[in-house]
């Protein structure tokens, strides 16, 4: 019996530069002995090692406060790698053999000194051409001193210099506003050139959201329908399940529009909006990005309610589970009004997206993890079907799951087999895990990977950070009279406060069901 469906075939055309390609180098981690070393940078550099993405000559420096040496930091970082699903010991007891540990004090200059003599030696050593990558996991109030000093020891040569080369990765958060952001940059750039630097966003090394440029551009169905004629709306949700957990110290001098907003929630938002590059380089990538961020409506001052919803959250359930408010979680101040939810209505002034509201909503506690974007079309202007009103329609919804169980989903109405006319929603889509066969890179391996090739494309770029500081400032200015009187105001467990439906339904829409 013949077939009617033919199975889906992949064909895969490598866009891969050759000229990208890995160079011997040294990797230098500050902040080694810290949470995000252990839970993100170590295993992911691993991974790299098992998949042979890591050049052959290489070696890696963690350096921090902690009084360890080699023989402690490589048990501890093979106590992380143990239970790893790439199970072999053998591979990860090479990998450690590569990796040093360097106790230091980095206000004391005698104790950079003693690194960068360390790392010359492990240079010729490992032959690694004096390539470096300089990790900063530490507070930005630590390496905003610590790269002044790294380059008067002469650890960094001159600036922008291509051989050899030096990559500074610089972990979030990039300053606390834009004064402290600008400053920052003011401070990198009297050791570094803006092409030696990678601020990192994790979010951007995620496969979902690489696949939205692909999507739209390559793609030749969709690019047509992304604007105002066709989209309705467009919302972004970043929910979490988990509270602060050890983190309170960090957020509650944070809050969620500088720990998501800034950074996470406002890349995503221009990925998703931005005009198409002419080439599809790191340089006209970044213009396109910024040329649309700047393109955001500033909120007014005195409209501030209708844009902006902001919550904490309180006792509730996850899972069955009975989980604590944020002012009973272990390290929060018991009065402390720092907001754990936000919800944001944005507005683009360019003639592609005039009128097309843009929803953000991100929150802890939330009713499950989900970080996903989509887009809702417009629906039918009339319907040409006697029984059928339009308000029976549901809209056309394209989404891109960025976590968990990335891919894409497309919704539409289709007929429903019988004699009646009836309509029934349909949903096509699939997730990278089910139908591609190939190990997912995690997000950390992948910016690892093209820091040390030397692709800016998917880090942040100077001028990008400041325009976002400069949208989110106007908000944290009025953090105060937008956070209730009375808190908590939502449970853990829900979908926020039942002030952040308010936004979305005064404009006759609803937040999409997960």
């Amino acid at each position: 019996m013949r077939k009617t469906t033919a199975p889906l075939k992949i064909a895969v055309h490598d866009c891969f530069d050759p000229a990208r390609e890995t160079q011997p180098c040294g990797i230098i981690i500050f902040g080694a002995s810290g949470d995000l070393a252990h839970r993100k940078l170590f295993p992911a550099l691993y991974d790299l090692y098992y998949a042979k993405h890591l050049p052959e000559n290489f070696f890696i420096v963690g350096s921090a406060r902690t009084k360890w040496n080699d023989k402690i930091f490589r048990e501890r970082i093979l106590g992380i790698l143990k239970d790893k699903d790439k199970p072999d010991p053998g591979l990860q007891y090479k990998f450690v053999d590569h990796v040093y540990y360097h106790a230091a004090e980095y206000s004391d200059p005698n104790s950079l000194k003693f690194l960068s003599g360390m790392v010359k030696e492990l240079n010729v050593k490992y032959q690694s051409n004096q390539n470096l990558i300089l990790y900063f996991a530490t507070s930005s109030e630590v390496y905003s001193d610590l790269i002044v000093k790294l380059g008067r020891i002469g650890l960094i040569p001159k600036a922008n210099s291509v051989n050899p080369w030096v990559h500074a990765v610089f972990e979030k958060p990039f300053g606390h506003d834009l004064k402290s952001a600008r400053k920052l940059n003011k401070t990198i750039h009297k050791v570094l050139d803006e092409t030696q630097v990678y601020r990192i966003d994790h979010y951007l090394g995620k496969e979902t959201v690489q696949n939205i440029l692909l999507f739209r551009f390559a793609n030749a169905i969709f690019e047509p329908l992304w604007n105002n004629e066709f989209v309705d709306h467009v919302q972004i949700t970043a929910s979490e399940v988990l509270g602060v957990e050890h983190r309170a110290g960090y957020y509650d001098k944070s809050g969620q529009l500088r720990d998501m907003f800034q950074n996470h929630m406002f890349q995503l938002l221009t990925l998703v909006a931005m005009e198409p590059p002419k080439k599809f380089s790191a340089q006209q990538y970044h213009d396109e990005k910024v040329k649309l961020a700047n393109a955001i409506r500033p909120i007014p001052k005195a409209k501030m309610h209708e844009f902006v919803v902001l919550g904490q959250y309180g006792e509730g359930k996850i899972e069955d589970k009975n989980v604590p408010g944020y002012r009973q979680e272990e390290g929060v101040p018991p009065g402390s009004r720092t907001e754990t939810f936000a919800a944001l209505k944005v507005l683009i002034d360019n003639p592609r997206w005039k009128g097309v509201p843009f929803y953000l909503r991100s929150g802890k506690r939330l009713n499950h993890p989900m970080t996903e974007i989509a887009i809702h079309f417009k629906k039918p202007q009339h319907s040409i079907y006697k029984n059928l009103k339009l308000d029976q329609y549901d809209p056309n919804i394209l989404s891109f799951r960025i976590q968990p169980n990335e891919g894409i989903f497309l919704s539409f109405d289709a007929k429903q087999p019988g004699p009646k006319l009836s309509l029934a929603s349909m949903h096509f889509g699939f997730n990278y895990k089910d139908l591609f066969k190939t190990p997912q890179m995690g997000p950390y391996e992948r910016l690892l990977l093209d820091c040390i090739r030397g692709d800016q494309m998917l880090f942040v770029r100077e001028d990008m950070v400041e325009v976002s500081w400069k949208f989110i400032d106007l908000i944290l200015k009025e953090r105060g009279k937008l956070m209730p009187r009375v808190l908590p105001n939502y449970a853990s467990g829900s979908w926020g406060p039942e002030e952040a439906n308010k936004i979305i339904r005064r404009d006759g829409r609803r937040w999409q069901d997960f």
